[in-house]
């Protein structure tokens, strides 16, 4: 990615492809974009934001707009994503990641290689997807992971996603590595938790990498890091 140079050229609009590091937020990253190009310029504001949250236990592409180029956020939030990660099965936890402790394990003595790729069958197309509770969407005003942290019990409502490609890359049970493709508004933990259970051996996301957002990849971004020093 070829880092803009003078004022203009942030505050008129850019798209910024970044490298989301490992347990940053992506506010911390839209932040540590804006506090540097505020420093160089001397800007007392800009706007900037991002195109799509990504976990804090998620790394790869976010996509950060600038100036006028903020109106095109809204675009390319419903653009198609592509991911890459491990499932680790066996073992399900409450936010279906690894962001809270395995509640429950499993058998997988059971599981093949041909029943894992063919299972994947069932979750290609358009299907119902139950959002994880310790999410960010709201209910009732309030976060869903709020509630979940506070002990409160959510109903939380399915909702149809798509997912085009759903492709297995590595078997070392326990962990099985995949790369999907899907719509806006897919929960790659969801996916991990539903997949799990249809092995009869439950399952939780325990790596994740956003790779693609429509024709940009990750391959082409930079960390904020990076960035950063680009700009000085």
């Amino acid at each position: 990615m070829t880092t803009p140079k003078t004022k203009d050229d942030f505050l008129n609009g850019q798209i910024l492809l970044i490298d989301k590091p490992l347990e940053w937020s992506s506010f911390q990253a839209v932040n540590a974009l804006k506090w540097a190009i505020r420093k160089k310029f001397g800007l007392k504001k800009i706007k900037i934001g991002h195109a799509g949250t990504l976990d804090p236990l998620a790394t790869g592409l976010l996509i950060i707009c600038t100036g006028k180029f903020t109106k095109k956020i809204p675009e390319f939030q419903g653009q198609v994503k592509e991911y890459t990660g491990t499932f680790t099965l066996g073992a399900s936890t409450p936010s279906y990641d690894l962001e809270t402790e395995v509640d429950q394990t499993y058998p997988i003595e059971h599981l093949t290689d041909e029943k894992i790729i063919s299972t994947t069958s069932q979750f290609i197309g358009i299907i119902e997807q139950i959002p994880p509770i310790f999410s960010a969407l709201k209910k009732d005003g309030k976060r869903l992971y709020e509630l979940a942290r506070a002990g409160k019990q959510v109903e939380v409502k399915p909702r149809q996603i798509e997912i085009f490609e759903f492709e297995i890359t590595r078997i070392e049970l326990p962990e099985v590595d995949f790369r999907v493709v899907c719509s806006k508004g897919t929960y790659i933990r969801s996916l991990a938790h539903d997949f799990g259970k249809a092995l009869g051996s439950g399952a939780h996301l325990s790596s994740l990498r956003r790779t693609k957002i429509g024709d940009f990849n990750v391959n082409n971004a930079s960390t904020p890091h990076v960035f950063r020093e680009n700009l000085s």
